[in-house]
């Protein structure tokens, strides 16, 4: 088999990605992307559990920590991103591994993103004004009839319909009409994929321990140094895993045990939220229960002996 060019490596959080990707890395000379939505912030290291100095020096990684908080990074700035870290790799022959738990951003790579353009930050301002202005209940019914796709979502579904109402606003065209536009995918073939699937008691497990491992390694003093920015809260960085639930203890809204038991428990609906994804969107991808095994079954596809 001609060396490989392009790997992905899935599964939910917690599940032992990064060491299947860097041990794979090392062996191909290769190099890493990020496919997590929350790690491309360069203000979240702990919070987000990006990859240690140690973990970099094995092997290049592309998109950890590339945007600031104060920046939003939808799937289609992802995807634009990460097509200029594969061209990148493309062309030095080198072998790129996709690293992460947003599924979407694997979609976005091999089928491509509806052409909807990024909107302006005033027209975000001016969809929640009219959000808090007309309440909930009106605000749908007002999307709906710009847009009647979106009668499927329920008045409390906010982000979707901010969205729809933004785009109607920006483009003067439904979401539904810009959705159904064809899309370009940003990658060819992928040489081998794998889906790192736990057992579940391992798995909820391995977010407890994380969970308490960022308390005691400094994710108070990271949160703390982010809420002393005075970010708009909408911000996707605000809304990390993690950053709520100590700041509702910095804020002394809840005591230290609660706060770590608070995301304990969102920590392990968010890995169970990855796996129904990645279960329903990817039925097809190969599963394995551990890093261990997903590097012994990539070895194996990609027909990789030695260390």
């Amino acid at each position: 088999m001609n060396k490989p060019g392009l790997i992905f490596i899935a599964g939910p959080t917690a599940s032992g990605k990064s060491a299947t990707a860097i041990a794979l890395a090392g062996a191909l000379n290769g190099e890493i992307i990020n496919a997590d939505a929350m790690q491309v912030y360069n203000d979240l290291n702990i919070i987000t559990a990006r990859p240690t100095a140690r973990e970099e020096a094995i092997a290049p990684h592309h998109l950890y920590g590339a945007l600031d908080a104060s920046e939003r990074c939808s799937a289609g700035r992802w995807s634009r991103l990460a097509k200029v870290a594969l061209d990148q790799c493309a062309a030095h022959g080198i072998v790129a591994l996709v690293c992460g738990g947003t599924g979407l951003y694997f979609r976005a790579l091999e089928e491509g993103l509806s052409p909807v353009p990024e909107m302006p930050t005033e027209v975000r301002a001016l969809a929640q004004a009219r959000r808090d202005k007309l309440g909930p209940e009106a605000f749908r019914d007002e999307v709906v009839s710009q847009d009647p796709a979106m009668e499927r979502f329920p008045a409390g579904d906010a982000q979707r319909l901010l969205r729809a109402w933004e785009v109607f606003c920006a483009t003067g065209k439904p979401l539904s009409w810009h959705q159904a536009r064809p899309r370009a995918p940003i990658v060819g073939s992928v040489d081998a994929r794998i889906i790192i699937e736990p057992p579940r008691d391992v798995l909820y497990a391995r977010c407890d321990a994380r969970a308490a491992m960022m308390m005691e390694e400094g994710a108070i003093d990271e949160v703390r140094a982010l809420l002393a920015r005075n970010l708009d809260p909408s911000l996707p960085v605000m809304k990390a895993l993690g950053v709520p639930e100590v700041a509702a203890m910095l804020r002394d809204e809840v005591d230290a045990k609660t706060a770590l038991e608070t995301l304990q428990q969102n920590t392990r609906r968010f890995a169970k939220r990855q796996l129904t994804w990645f279960r329903n969107q990817a039925p097809d991808w190969p599963r394995a229960a551990s890093a261990e095994e997903a590097e012994r079954r990539l070895r194996e596809m990609l027909h990789i002996t030695g260390k």
